[in-house]
């Protein structure tokens, strides 16, 4: 069973192979700030579905989790940390390898990414796709580390 940093690799690797061939085919072309942004969110989605027990993937996924939540807090933007904070719970209804472990929680689990700035901020969707498309693309990479997709 593959580790949380074999994990953060392949997250990293599949996503930065889609965005080096969007590049390449000149269909999405980030600066590097958001080539480090939607690595981190590939990141993010590749250790996700392991957040259901204890490891070390688990503590980073949750570290990052309560330091935006910090900030949040700091803004005064309560709205938006409880919606991290419910988010952050999820995973805690089931069992490990359970609903965290399928393709339909890799297209549904991230939709958070579209729908959050949507519904919170009354912002437009697609500039945060290809923040989506990169958490899909670590979720998937996580599940078939696994051999499970």
């Amino acid at each position: 069973m593959p580790g949380y940093k074999t994990h953060m690799a392949g997250a990293a690797a599949v996503a930065g192979a889609a965005v080096a061939g969007a590049w390449w085919l000149g269909v999405y072309r980030p600066g590097y700030e958001t080539m480090a942004s939607l690595g981190f969110f590939a990141i993010l989605g590749g250790l996700f579905p392991d957040v259901d027990t204890d490891s070390t993937g688990r503590r980073f996924f949750y570290g990052a989790a309560l330091l935006a939540d910090a900030v949040l807090i700091v803004r005064h933007q309560y709205r938006y940390a409880a919606v991290l904070g419910f988010c952050g719970l999820l995973p805690a209804i089931g069992s490990h390898r359970g609903w965290t472990h399928t393709w339909w929680a890799a297209l549904l689990v991230p939709c958070i990414v579209l729908l959050g700035p949507m519904l919170l901020l009354g912002m437009p969707w697609r500039p945060f796709l290809p923040y989506y498309i990169a958490t899909v693309l670590g979720y998937f990479s996580h599940l078939l580390l696994d051999r499970i997709a």
